[in-house]
């Protein structure tokens, strides 16, 4: 779909690339396929290691072909000072396409004003087990919900001729041992779960793919041959460019190139000059690299020779309505979970607030990897506060262990205000070297380009990773990983325990990247709202919230239990695991669990009421029809959410899943008409003995509500037992 997406002729490009091909040595051609990544230089001139500027190909400057120009996200553009929005698990709670189109729209321009032309930030691996350390980057734990969300931020970050890369490809869910972790499924499995959502990206038209560092039935990723290849390519009719995770991505230069692993990012390990040899002496055959190289020079002639929307100058990084937008986006994206007697919103009028817990006070926008942005400012809570009030109410600040004084000053307090959750430390990229991984493979690079004392100078320095004790600690040791703990710290809780019932306007906070538990103290208090990583204007959005300027939106892109064990089975250890067709909701929906929060579940400082749901049967669709109307005295926004199962089904199925949402606005007291199609092939199933999609002919149950709770819902059924279904048309690339 890339050309058609953008309007370009394929058999235009094609034939421009191929004769620019044709003029290239073998050499050229090769050299085509890997990044330049240089460490040292990024440290010596910019004080940062890893994407300070583009990491660029070399392109072929003769012919006209430029460098591909990579920069990574996905909470903004990580180069320079750039717009820091929500991290993507915030933003997957607004459950709004357009925002987060608008927010590609900035990310487009930003990362064009500083030359890069290849954002890889579309970050949708699946929410398979909150404990991910990476969780923060996807939205969330339904695959349709993350393939829409995905797709809108592809389709706005293109319409700038930024190549959008989508990652990590595929079943990339678990984080310290993502080098040598092992995962296998039947494909229905691999299809219908962890799969859909890249495909849906893929149909809209993304560049390129960035494979994972894991192992797929027994393969790395990026060079399996079954998912670069027959899928990606034979089945879905991909025809852009794949790129490898960074450094280890690739294990075997042989492999990967026939696979289908077309560019290996940030620098040359396995390509270039070892690629170049191993052409040369016929061990790989020269047309895998003519095939890679085309791939690469059509996709970045189709974005290079399209037309320009306006002209891309610094003046667009953190302009100020981008910045606007991210306090929007902070604002919308902020779930409130509890809010039992009104609590909220808070009184304007308070004179004296007890603002509890270390995390209010530092600038806490997500973890410390691969995405980490240092923006021009970050609110923190505490400021955001401070900057409201002004010098019209005293804010007092007590850290985790100050309990004595914060019991105290909550008897006096107007409200009570508690922020705790996680930070970098906990949760995020694993940012501690590896037993099983050499990083002096960096020097390899090095060497492989020529720069022999470069390479030399990093493998002594490097040498192989030795093991260090785990991020995701109390204590706070290294960076990032899966987390070892889903609900608050130690300190964190007895916080809340201690001045739980002292004041009647109690609200806690919770900021963190994925779902946090609340079993141990949420019938402590009145008021609980999900803050997640809210970006740059974090501490200004969440203000207006608590206070009323803003009404909150947002709704669980997560289940949260009652119990741990309601999860799927997670290890941070394991480096062999087998996924079947459930987590999150359709787990305890299988084991008719009650979940303590749905996903999809998020309250409003209003009501809304559904009502005359309709269902109209179309041949390749059926159509959703319901009001929604506003019955409170505040404007709002509301999620309408559909659902489909199939009782009746002849094969296992999920009792239901998300197949259909759209948030609507509605003023108080008016009611808006939302309908919503959902297509037949969205509820078809993977065929293990097919191998491919099968429609089947049966009645389905279609859930139609603001949440996935089955009390929310109200039941219609649509019936296509004896319905001839319209031939799909074949994917056009």
């Amino acid at each position: 779909m890339i050309y058609k997406k953008l309007g370009i002729d394929e058999k235009a490009i094609t034939v421009q690339a191929e004769k620019a091909l044709k003029q290239m040595s073998l050499k050229e051609r090769v050299y085509l396929l890997h990044g330049e990544w240089n460490m040292l230089h990024n440290i010596i001139k910019h004080k940062n290691a890893y994407n300070p500027t583009p990491i660029e190909t070399q392109g072929c400057e003769r012919l006209g072909i430029p460098p591909i120009g990579f920069t990574d996200g996905p909470r903004g553009i990580v180069m320079g000072k750039s717009t820091c929005f929500p991290v993507s698990m915030a933003r997957g709670a607004s459950f709004d396409r357009n925002l987060e189109s608008r927010i590609g729209d900035v990310i487009g321009k930003e990362g064009r004003a500083q030359g890069a032309n290849y954002f890889a930030g579309v970050c949708i691996n699946l929410l398979r087990h909150p404990a991910w350390g990476r969780a923060q980057e996807t939205y969330g734990e339904d695959p349709f919900h993350v393939g829409e969300m995905g797709k809108a931020l592809t389709e706005a970050v293109q319409d700038h001729n930024m190549m959008a890369c989508i990652k990590h490809y595929a079943v990339n869910n678990m984080e310290n041992t993502r080098f040598k972790l092992n995962v296998t499924m039947d494909d229905r499995v691999l299809h219908e779960v962890y799969l859909s959502h890249f495909k849906k990206s893929v149909d809209a038209g993304a560049a390129s793919l960035m494979g994972a560092y894991n192992k797929y039935d027994g393969d790395q990723v990026c060079e399996s041959h079954k998912l670069q290849t027959e899928i990606l390519r034979d089945m879905w009719g991909f025809k852009g460019f794949t790129s490898s995770d960074f450094v280890f991505g690739i294990r075997d230069t042989k492999k990967a190139i026939e696979a289908g692993m077309d560019v290996e990012m940030p620098c040359p390990v396995y390509y270039q000059d070892n690629l170049l040899k191993k052409v040369e002496s016929g061990e790989i055959d020269e047309s895998y690299v003519n095939t890679a190289a085309l791939r690469v020079v059509k996709t970045v002639l189709a974005f290079h020779t399209r037309r320009e929307k306006m002209n891309y100058g610094p003046h667009l990084v953190s302009h100020p309505n981008h910045i606007a937008l991210a306090k929007e986006a902070a604002e919308k994206s902020l779930v409130l979970m509890k809010n039992d007697n009104s609590v909220l919103p808070l009184k304007k009028n308070v004179k004296k607030l007890l603002v509890l817990g270390d995390l209010a006070s530092v600038e806490n926008v997500g973890d410390f990897g691969s995405s980490k942005i240092e923006p021009v400012h970050a609110i923190t809570q505490l400021k955001g506060l401070q900057s409201y009030f002004g010098d019209t109410c005293e804010i007092i600040h007590c850290t985790d262990t100050e309990l004595e004084k914060a019991k105290t000053y909550a008897k006096e307090a107007d409200a009570v205000i508690i922020f705790a959750g996680c930070n970098a430390h906990d949760e995020g990229e694993f940012l501690v070297p590896d037993e099983d991984v050499d990083y002096s493979l960096i020097g390899d690079a090095y060497i492989n380009r020529g720069m022999k004392l470069r390479g030399k100078l990093i493998k002594w320095q490097v040498g192989k990773g030795q093991v260090a004790s785990a991020a995701s600690d109390e204590e706070g040791k290294g960076f990032g990983g899966d987390r070892a703990n889903l609900g608050l710290k130690v300190n964190q809780i007895k916080m809340i325990k201690a001045v739980a019932g002292i004041n009647p306007n109690t609200v806690v906070n919770l900021i963190g990247g994925s779902m946090i538990m609340t079993k141990e103290w949420d019938h402590l208090v009145p008021a609980i709202v999900h803050n997640f990583y809210s970006g740059m204007e974090g501490g200004h959005a969440v203000t207006r919230v608590l206070f009323g300027d803003v009404n909150p939106s947002g709704k669980l892109p997560f289940t949260v239990p009652h119990d741990e064990a309601h999860l799927p089975y997670f290890s941070r250890t394991d480096k062999e695991i087998k996924y079947d067709l459930y987590h999150g909701y359709s787990l305890l929906d299988k084991n008719n669990v009650e979940p303590m929060y749905p996903f999809g579940f998020g309250l409003s400082y209003t009501n809304y009421e559904l009502s005359n749901h309709t269902i109209k049967k179309h041949n390749n669709f059926f159509r959703i029809s319901v009001d929604v109307t506003n019955t409170g005295s505040i404007d709002g926004e509301e999620v309408v959410q559909v659902y489909v199962g199939s009782k009746n089904s002849a094969i296992e199925r999920q009792k239901k899943l998300l197949k259909g949402f759209d948030k609507v606005a509605v003023r108080a007291g008016h009611t808006v008409p939302v309908v919503i199609d959902v297509p037949l092939a969205e509820i078809e199933y993977f065929s293990n003995e097919q191998k491919q999609f099968v429609f089947e002919k049966t009645s389905y149950e279609v859930y139609v509500g603001n949440s996935s709770a089955d009390s929310s819902l109200t039941e219609l059924t649509v019936n296509y037992s004896s319905e001839k279904v319209a031939k799909k048309e074949p994917a056009m690339a």
